[in-house]
């Protein structure tokens, strides 16, 4: 490939200047593989949680307690023991990179497992397995917790597994769902909750949407749709919309911020797309209406797919909401459609995404909001890597309308998951590894 780009940070200071387009692709840059590795490493333990859970006998959640079975346990004051009895327990080796660090005074753990317990299995799963049965063994030695009560531990820890096939009312988790929630090939990565996506990045909307892209961007090249031409096309949107290449995204906002419509941005992508020679005037009609061309649909394409994020961070932060997000996908890309004649942002499946996903987040089916959503689900699949990054970055950009909001949803994820810098910085850690 002889594409370039310029890498620009989440608030347009230039980065790197004409990077090879390969080098961030999933399969050389080493930050990405950090945090596709890092996420299927890591899992989030709620101390705090396994305590009040405990004290209460309020076992295996929502509308569950088991009267008398009420455990009075210092957890959260024994963190720092517990923390290494669990690094102790999940480590292969010693100096291997098992990593267990207390957090926010001790009421969580995050829990990086060694690398041989997820190269040595067949599914992503161990981080979540090691670290509940680790924490699990780790109070019932710190505490002398005899055989009648350990299970009430495990419970506690565990929920309602294996009566479940994932942890309901437990307090371990890891930001991707277990692989029976997945719809099919590759989906894993594109199986994350906005909300959590918001929370790890701390509600930096570029940010957000540059995890968000990487993350889906990478679950495109495991299904296999990312071979002989389509690499190139799908790196330039993932460059264009998730990384803020060349500053289209966040100097369109800037320049839209204050004032800026849907149309307004639409306006602004389509004369950059001119400047930079990327479209041209085809054919001209008695009424005025001009029609246009591309010699570069990858291009073309990537410049829609910022567009699109640009239009969604204008619209959504000027309302501090989420809702509309499914409208900014709809209609600036039926207005780019019908100002260039050209196809909009994958070819239509964007907008397609849009029409399913109003209807399911907020019109008169659904009432889970958008944040709840993520590129698994049945109206969100079909665009792949171009229409959940927009929405996790409205959410970003969330003033807390949501009925489910990250903070009821994604509180414990967000905690423990924006201690790791590469998942909080994409932008920076990416552009750093190239």
């Amino acid at each position: 490939m002889a594409d370039s780009i310029d890498l620009y940070s989440d608030r347009g200071a230039k980065l790197k200047s004409g990077v090879d387009l390969n080098a961030i692709s999933p399969m050389k840059n080493a930050a990405i593989k950090k945090i596709v590795t890092g996420i299927k490493r890591t899992a989030a333990v709620d101390l705090a949680g396994i305590e009040k859970t405990l004290a209460t006998s309020s076992i295996g959640g929502k509308g569950r307690k088991i009267p008398g079975r009420e455990m009075k346990l210092d957890i959260v004051k024994n963190a720092d023991k517990i923390r290494s009895k669990v690094a102790d327990l999940v480590k292969v080796e010693n100096g291997d990179d098992t990593n267990v660090e207390s957090l926010n005074g001790g009421k969580q753990l995050l829990v990086q497992v060694p690398s041989p317990r997820i190269d040595v299995a067949a599914e992503y799963v161990s981080s979540l397995t090691c670290a509940a049965q680790a924490t699990t063994l780790a109070i019932i030695d710190q505490f002398n917790i005899g055989m009648f009560d350990g299970p009430t531990i495990k419970s506690a820890v565990w929920g309602q597994y294996p009566q479940t096939l994932d942890m309901v009312g437990g307090n371990v988790k890891s930001i991707v769902e277990i692989p029976q929630k997945d719809e099919g090939f590759g989906y894993t990565l594109r199986n994350v909750m906005a909300n959590h996506l918001a929370a790890t990045c701390r509600f930096n909307a570029m940010n957000t949407a540059a995890l968000c892209s990487t993350l889906e961007t990478v679950g495109v090249f495991e299904m296999g749709d990312a071979l002989g031409i389509q690499e190139r096309h799908r790196l330039l949107a993932y460059s264009h919309q998730g990384l803020n290449a060349n500053n289209l995204v966040y100097g369109t906002v800037k320049e839209q911020g204050k004032t800026g419509t849907i149309g307004t941005v639409v306006h602004a992508i389509v004369g950059k797309a001119l400047d930079d020679k990327i479209i041209s005037a085809d054919k001209k009609f008695a009424s005025g209406y001009t029609t246009y061309k591309t010699s570069d649909v990858g291009r073309w394409n990537a410049y829609c797919a910022a567009g699109t994020m640009a239009a969604t961070m204008v619209n959504c932060g000027a309302m501090r909401a989420p809702q509309s997000v499914s409208a900014v996908l709809l209609y600036f890309n039926d207005i780019v459609e019908k100002e260039t004649s050209l196809p909009g942002c994958d070819f239509g499946k964007v907008q397609g995404v849009a029409v399913g996903f109003s209807f399911f987040s907020h019109s008169i089916y659904g009432g889970g909001g958008p944040g709840t959503f993520n590129g698994n689900h049945v109206t969100t699949r079909h665009s792949k890597g171009l229409g959940v990054p927009c929405v996790a970055a409205a959410v970003a950009l969330d003033a807390g309308v949501q009925i489910y909001s990250p903070a009821k949803t994604s509180q414990l994820v967000g905690d423990v998951f924006s201690a790791v810098d590469e998942f909080r910085e994409p932008i920076k850690a990416i552009a750093e590894a190239v």
